[in-house]
């Protein structure tokens, strides 16, 4: 197994960078699955195993894939195929959803108050742009925090509750 997490590493990594540069990770990741759903059909795996033309296992395995892959995601096939490497699509797919894993942040957000769809969309979207990163959010209610929300990523914690605000100031006073 690692040495299929050896060989699927760049490709992973080089579809990954692109879907960044694109602005496509989400597209890449459905590509990806897709194309791995379809290497791993058992049908297929024998398919793969052939020694067929690097050629005629692209264009077999792209014309199963159809619609769900674009010119590029043809490409990384062709490339593939041409490497002898197609048998490692699912790998490359799994090391691609670790690089997607590592570019989202996490932030668990904690409110007093269940949060509504804008709210959420407001502090991802201002997350994000603090971050530079996409940011998937955790969200928790906490009452105790009276109103306001707490916000905690690995990095660092905003606290906006009321709480947070009270024992500030009695620290201020020296309460």
């Amino acid at each position: 197994m690692s040495e299929l997490t050896t060989i699927a590493r760049p490709y992973a990594k080089a579809a990954f960078d692109f879907a960044i540069e694109q602005s496509a990770v989400e597209k890449w990741t459905d590509m990806l699955g897709f194309a791995a759903a379809v290497a791993e059909d058992e049908t297929v795996k024998a398919y793969l195993s052939s020694s067929l033309s690097a050629q005629k296992l692209a264009d077999t395995v792209i014309s199963i894939c159809g619609e769900q892959l674009d010119q590029y995601g043809q490409n990384l096939i062709r490339l593939m195929a041409e490497n002898k490497r197609l048998s490692a699509i699912p790998t490359v797919f799994e090391e691609f959803k670790h690089y997607v894993e590592e570019h989202q942040a996490i932030a668990e957000v904690i409110s007093a108050q269940p949060l509504n769809a804008t709210q959420i969309e407001k502090i991802a979207a201002a997350m994000e742009k603090r971050l530079a990163r996409k940011v998937k959010l955790n969200c928790n209610v906490d009452s105790s925090l009276i109103a306001g929300v707490v916000i905690r990523t690995e990095d660092f914690v905003i606290d906006g509750s009321s709480r947070g605000q009270l024992a500030r100031l009695a620290n201020e006073l020296q309460l």
